[in-house]
């Protein structure tokens, strides 16, 4: 079976600016002076290789800044790899940083076809799913109004619904499973689970072990950007701990 994600030697890096003035007459004076900012650079990613085939469930786990997120994020086509290669075939849910693309001004039907589009949706294909988007996010009310006057909380379940509205080859989780209150989180929970029976491959990046627990069959532990173990979800999770507990 021929893997549905393979990423080979990827690496990142960021380039990280040193002394720029927080003000427009500070850079000013700075530039006068003949005053650059040092710039340094930040691999966020070193050399991580792995594959990922259908149906797979594979966490990420790794203390915070490890450099889960940004994987992910190459691997959403985010970011461009500095080094290495990723590939991936078949339609991405890329649930990240849920709303993150959406317009304050336009309301939230105008949204569902704006992010959708990001997300490759079709135009026929939004016409279809509008409505069932807007019920399941729970906004029948607040339709026709910009979402600049939402709360953070509405926003993130408009954002979860579009990103559900498919039934996509991979879906890729980064810390969305606490959207919403109490009821909504089950009901995105019941959601991401139907995905999976019908065998979506799943990233997840989650600070909940048993999320990892019920969802994964395999993990990974990612340490200052580099992969340090990768295998069997219960190992991994095993090994994971026991480097927490140190």
């Amino acid at each position: 079976m021929s893997a549905l994600i393979s990423v080979t030697d990827l690496s990142l890096k960021f380039r990280l600016s040193r002394e720029r003035s927080d003000t427009l007459f500070g850079t000013v004076r700075d530039l006068l002076k003949g005053v650059r900012p040092k710039k340094e650079e930040f691999w966020a990613l070193r050399q991580v290789s792995f594959s990922v085939e259908p149906g797979d469930r594979l966490a990420i786990l790794g203390v915070n800044g490890a450099g889960k997120s940004t994987l992910l994020k190459v691997i959403a086509g985010v970011f461009k790899p500095t080094e290495g290669s990723v590939y991936r075939r078949g339609k991405i849910a890329p649930l990240l940083e849920l709303g993150a693309g959406f317009n304050l001004q336009y309301t939230a039907m105008e949204n569902i076809y704006l992010y959708g589009a990001v997300l490759g949706y079709s135009r026929a294909f939004l016409n279809e799913k509008a409505e069932e988007i807007i019920r399941f996010a729970e906004l029948e009310e607040f339709a026709n109004v910009p979402i600049k006057n939402y709360s953070s909380g509405m926003r993130s379940r408009l954002g979860f619904s579009i990103c559900t509205a498919v039934q996509p080859d991979i879906l890729i989780l980064d810390e969305v499973l606490s959207v919403g209150d109490a009821r909504f989180r089950r009901k995105s929970a019941q959601r991401i689970d139907e995905m999976m029976d019908g065998k979506t491959t799943v990233l997840l990046v989650s600070h909940s072990i048993e999320d990892v627990r019920r969802i994964c069959n395999k993990a990974m532990i990612l340490e200052k950007g580099r992969m340090t173990a990768f295998g069997e979800a219960e190992e991994i999770i095993e090994l994971y701990q026991e480097m927490m507990e140190k």
